[in-house]
């Protein structure tokens, strides 16, 4: 089976290509749009299709539109309630007709040459899950989704056995975790659907003193669910840091509640999570930490760029393919030499070819110089994992505050530290491996002091574990840096400015090199330097 999974609901808008059980190329159309999120920030439309991550990943492939078996779309209306307004329950049925009927068409009107029939809708957390159960490297485990909303819930519980997922428990809307840290994300003044990393970040900085409310409002129910009241965040009375940490108290019990059940009634010892909640990466962690599961896996796209490969993942188990479980993130797009090499001459910048481009970036490193990093296929989803980053010392604790500073962004967002992965366990306490960025750690007592840039206020840290064989540059690059300074870990932040998203091609590169206080950009194997 060829599949294209397509995400265009809600946000983050993305394709996804898994040909005979493997995922061939993921992308975000942000990528290619250079519109942080993929969509305009108005009221969004369901129909704002990934034209150009889609064809991009045909392309990748060497296919046309004529040649997929299907076409999955991570949202079914039929399963959609009724608008609010003046809509009779018939008057609804046949809207939800049209919808149904409007949407391949739609579809096959922006891959030319797809025969309508061939698209499938997958419903939003069944993508969600497969994006999970089917990628983690689990024969059986547990599933937990929760997000904002999906078709009419925000959240499901099942098993999947064998590729096989039974859904155990599912929450209808209007009660839904993600939106209630969602509406606490918008009071503080951020971006509502996409700024709540910001808001777990501001968490460590404040008290739960407004926990005892929460608990009222927002509590699980017992049975897989849970409840979540209408909050009035500006009368619970408490400083923004202090709601900011009240509010990921309150996510992470319940979200310990749920595993609770979860672990009961499904009696899995693992647990493969997605979602927009599973990029909290404090919540993961405490799940792991005191959760009653063996091992938790998270997807690395999560949100709902993630159900784009669910939704293709979910199609090609249903026709017989055996699914390859996700081993990378890097499932974007890459450049080979002659392509980067012809890119710096168009920009006419100086460059030169080291010998080895690790340790030519190990020793701007080592000399307290920031390294824009471009190498290999960019990363599907949130987190910046060695291709698309920003590369810092540790052991400066200021660099926290240039690498805010480069990025434009605000002054209490902690950068991550990537660590050669058998030195990993000997620096931090928490989940390990953590290929992904998806869960926090501690770093032991005795290395706190010779990595300040690398944690957080509360000495957290959401690191990016490295092994050779699956990251050899990056590893290569880690090495050389320890052989220069005795540390085995490198900051690393994603390759961006403040309101853009990662960049994806060497142009994109180029711009932010030449627009931001960087010292050198490795670009494939080639070097820039800041004159």
């Amino acid at each position: 089976m060829k599949v294209l999974g397509v995400n265009a609901v809600f946000h983050d808008p993305a394709a996804a290509l898994v040909v005979d059980g493997v995922t061939v190329a993921a992308a975000e159309e942000e990528r290619f749009s250079r519109r942080k999120h993929g969509k305009a920030p108005v009221p969004f439309s369901t129909w704002e299709l990934p034209e150009r991550a889609a064809a991009w990943c045909l392309e990748h492939a060497g296919l046309r539109p004529a040649d997929l078996d299907a076409v999955a779309y991570s949202y079914d209306p039929a399963l959609a309630p009724p608008p609010r307004g003046d809509v009779t329950a018939d008057g609804w049925e046949g809207l939800r007709t049209l919808y149904a009927a409007r949407a391949p068409r739609f579809l096959a009107a922006a891959l030319p040459g797809l025969p309508p029939e061939r698209v499938r809708f997958v419903p939003h957390h069944v993508a969600h899950a497969a994006s999970a159960h089917l990628a983690a490297p689990f024969r059986s485990c547990a599933v937990m989704v929760l997000d904002g909303r999906g078709e009419r819930a925000s959240y499901l519980a099942g098993r999947a056995r064998e590729g096989r997922l039974e859904v155990l428990a599912t929450q209808e809307l209007p009660h839904s975790l993600g939106l209630m840290y969602e509406e606490l994300t918008a009071h503080l003044g951020f971006r509502r659907s996409s700024d709540e990393y910001k808001v777990m970040a501001l968490a460590a900085y404040g008290r739960p003193t407004a926990l005892p409310a929460l608990r009222r409002l927002v509590r699980a129910t017992g049975d897989g669910g849970f409840a979540v009241d209408p909050v009035d965040w500006a009368a619970l009375g408490a400083g923004d840091a202090d709601l900011a940490a009240s509010a990921q108290a309150r996510l992470e019990e319940v979200l310990l509640e749920l595993a609770a059940w979860l672990h009961r009634e499904s009696g899995e010892e693992d647990l493969a999570m997605a979602g927009g909640v599973a990029l909290n990466c404090v919540a993961n962690s405490r799940v792991a930490r005191e959760g009653p599961f063996a091992r938790v896996w998270v997807q690395p796209a999560a949100g709902d760029a993630g159900t784009a490969l669910g939704a293709a993942l979910h199609l090609a188990r249903e026709a017989g393919d055996p699914i390859a479980p996700m081993r990378t993130a890097a499932l974007g797009r890459g450049w080979d030499d002659e392509r980067v090499e012809a890119a710096l001459r168009e920009a006419r910048v100086p460059y030169e070819r080291p010998a080895d481009v690790a340790e030519a970036a190990a020793d701007v490193v080592a000399r307290d110089g920031i390294v824009a990093w471009f190498q290999g296929r960019s990363e599907y989803g949130p987190r910046a994992l060695g291709h698309r980053s920003l590369l810092a010392d540790p052991r400066n604790p200021a660099n926290v505050d240039r690498l805010n500073a480069v990025k434009g962004r605000e002054s209490f967002r902690p950068v991550a530290p990537m660590v050669r992965a058998e030195r990993a366990a000997e620096v931090f306490e928490g989940p390990l491996p953590s290929p992904f960025m998806l869960f926090t750690h501690t770093a032991r007592p005795e290395w706190r002091d010779r990595i300040p840039a690398a944690l957080h206020v509360d000495g957290s840290a959401r690191i990016q574990t490295v092994a050779a064989g699956d990251e050899p540059l990056v590893a290569r690059m880690l090495a050389a840096v320890e052989a220069r300074t005795g540390v085995p870990v490198v900051v690393n932040t994603s390759l961006n400015t403040a309101g853009r998203p990662m960049v994806d091609d060497p142009r994109d590169a180029l711009e932010c090199f030449g627009s931001a206080p960087v010292d050198a950009l490795a670009i494939g194997p080639f070097v820039v330097r800041r004159r």
